[in-house]
């Protein structure tokens, strides 16, 4: 985050701390929506073996796929937003 090498400021890594949780727990949160919704049904009603099998399955992929996909999507745009503001084109 600082330019040439230099060492974080203590706001810049309490900013990295606090956006670090925020991409974990709204992964979390977001993995945790889709696997309830997508594997909800198998767990509330009498479904075929294969039905509820499949919904399970598929609920628990998405949920792993987005979990990695939101955090880094957060921390992606946390970086760009911290160089946006600054005013040397080479840092």
């Amino acid at each position: 985050m600082t330019g040439h090498g230099g060492r974080r400021t203590r706001a810049e890594r309490d900013a990295i701390t606090v956006e670090t949780g925020y991409a974990l727990v709204s992964a979390a949160f977001a993995a945790a929506v889709v696997l309830g919704a997508v594997a909800g049904p198998a767990l509330l009603f009498e479904l075929p073996d294969a039905v509820e099998t499949s919904l399970l399955r598929g609920g628990v992929v998405l949920a792993a796929v987005l979990f990695p996909v939101r955090t880094v999507s957060v921390l992606v745009a946390f970086r760009r937003r911290t160089r946006q503001g600054r005013t040397r084109p080479d840092a």
